[in-house]
């Protein structure tokens, strides 16, 4: 417990340290939040907060892409010879894959908490006990793609084909999620890519948490891209919440396999020349 606890302490200080990246990312969430208003306006117009529907879409995205970028750190940290030291020492590398995987998450849940306060002033309205089902939700979400991320890293060993392979993921996966455009305004022959998008599943989850919509009736929430209607079969948030811990007990167990026994003797990370 100690070696993770160790790298999770040294990856949080990494992650205060690095006030650009942090920067950036608040950035990209409130261009995001300003470009995507102007869509979401008209098309979710049925409902009595549209703005906060759009802001719980953005924070979960948050959660997301945080936590899948953030898996490129253990590239650079094997390329400059910090992990390799760690490699060798005697650790098991299921520790090390765990403590990769905890930091990234705790990480991306606190990119997202950083979203869910500009939120509030943005109209956002939270109480304690939605506030703690969010902040669970952030974490399994966190876990659940840091997993991959990890995976992912594993994979190519290399830190630009990762950003590649992240970026051909990622985007596709986000637009087609109902987190920024909603799911109940994309043409009908896109549907079935997104009923089977993972990412549409973790939003409608952490949204219907967030705007606190446990007493709307079936037909609202269907409506609205919180509840899925795939011939009759209804998936509501409880089980969109499974499918998530499900993918992230698959995703989980699947890195630390691969990490368990992948070489990373010749990897690679992308070098910026001064």
């Amino acid at each position: 417990m100690r070696a993770i606890q160790a790298i999770i302490a040294r990856n949080l200080i990494k992650f205060f340290r690095n006030k650009m990246r942090l920067a950036l990312s608040i950035f990209m969430s409130g261009l995001f939040l300003f470009i995507f208003s102007f869509i979401s306006n008209s098309a979710i117009s049925m409902l009595s907060h549209p703005m906060s529907y759009l802001i719980s879409g953005i924070i979960i995205m948050t959660v997301f892409q945080t936590s899948m970028n953030n898996s490129m750190n253990i590239l650079e940290d094997i390329a400059s010879g910090f992990m390799k030291e760690i490699l060798v020492a005697p650790i098991a590398r299921w520790q090390i894959a765990i403590g990769q995987v905890a930091s990234s998450a705790i990480v991306s849940v606190l990119q997202g908490i950083i979203i869910v306060i500009i939120g509030i002033f943005m109209g956002l309205r939270l109480d304690i006990y939605h506030s703690f089902l969010m902040i669970c939700m952030m974490l399994l979400v966190g876990l659940t793609f840091s997993s991959l991320g990890l995976l992912l890293a594993a994979l190519t060993k290399e830190s630009t084909n990762f950003q590649m392979l992240v970026s051909i993921v990622t985007i596709p996966l986000t637009f087609l999620s109902g987190a920024y455009i909603p799911a109940m305004s994309l043409p009908d022959f896109l549907l079935p890519i997104v009923y089977l998008n993972p990412l549409t599943y973790t939003t409608a989850a952490f949204r219907f948490i967030t705007l606190r919509m446990e007493n709307m009736p079936d037909i609202t929430l269907v409506r609205t891209g919180i509840s899925f209607n795939i011939n009759g079969f209804i998936i509501s948030p409880l089980i969109s919440a499974l499918i998530t811990a499900f993918m992230c007990a698959i995703f989980f167990y699947l890195c630390v396999k691969q990490f368990t026994s992948a070489d990373f003797s010749k990897v690679k990370a992308f070098k910026h020349r001064h």
